[in-house]
């Protein structure tokens, strides 16, 4: 894809304390800063942090959701790093935090190589800055909208060996594709381009209270974007997948690490999702 980078290695630069990336317009929220101070990261700033607490609000969960759908991708890129996958494509990956795809595939699997895709220039001006220094680990620029460029892309093409199995992680930035851009279609691509073998792990917002639809209202009135799905739909993504047990449903049910508790609290109803693998 024209204008596509890829970085590996050692980081282009070291991240001082408070380092703002060039040509970055900080007053401005950002998908990426937003779920960074959700998470309680520090790549962010005050009009981010603003939009953080307006999500509170309308879903006073103090921010446990986020770390719920955090937790769940460990979970599966370990289950998936486990059951062989030693290549992940992690798509609209968001900013480093604690726990990334390359450092939790790679403590099961030295040999495991991941390459993060985004289309964000925070994004990317963050992860040059502050992504462990592994020759096996990369970040390209690309739409995640646009999958068969991405999957042609020589800094992609010849990092990792598409023929073979990989772990392709769609993890909480489906629900910022709207409906006019055919999200459902973009997958399914992705699952066609996908070889035997390979795992999908997507994770979306879901429409079921009422505290999950005002958060959709925040973020569409301080983003511009975000989109709420039903479980059916949210569902959807995975046909024509083998579907991993317990099924698709609510992430804390998803492999847990401990027993589950009987009652759901509102920071589990946010994310619908789960892991499907192509035969």
């Amino acid at each position: 894809m024209a204008g596509q980078e890829v970085w590996q290695g050692t980081p282009w630069m070291h991240a001082e304390p408070g380092y703002v990336p060039p040509k970055i317009d900080t007053s401005r929220p950002n998908v990426a800063r937003v779920y960074d101070a959700i998470l309680g990261g520090k790549d962010n700033f005050a009009a981010d942090r603003e939009v953080a607490e307006m999500a509170h609000k309308a879903f006073p969960d103090g921010g446990r959701a986020a770390h719920v759908n955090r937790d769940l991708l460990g979970r599966a890129v370990r289950y998936m790093a486990a059951q062989g996958i030693i290549q992940f494509l992690d798509l609209g990956c968001g900013l480093p935090t604690v726990e990334n795809t390359h450092q939790i595939a790679q403590a099961v699997n030295p040999d495991a190589r991941v390459v993060y895709v985004d289309n964000d220039p925070v994004v990317l001006a963050h992860g040059r800055a502050r992504l462990a220094d592994r020759a096996s680990t990369a970040i390209v620029a690309a739409d995640l909208r646009e999958p068969d460029e991405l999957w042609s892309a020589p800094e992609i093409a010849g990092f990792l060996e598409l023929t073979k199995p990989v772990g392709l992680i769609a993890n909480a930035v489906i629900h910022y594709v709207p409906d006019e851009e055919d999200p459902h279609g973009i997958i399914s691509r992705y699952k066609e381009l996908l070889a035997p073998g390979s795992c999908l792990l997507l994770t979306h917002f879901s429409n079921s209270c009422a505290e999950a639809r005002a958060l959709e209202e925040v973020l569409l009135s301080t983003l511009g974007c975000g989109q709420l799905r039903t479980t059916e739909e949210i569902t959807q993504f995975f046909d024509g997948l083998d579907i991993v047990q317990p099924g698709i449903g609510w992430l804390p049910d998803w492999h847990p690490d401990e027993p589950r508790q009987a009652s759901s609290g509102i920071s589990e109803l946010l994310y619908i999702g789960g892991l499907g693998c192509k035969l």
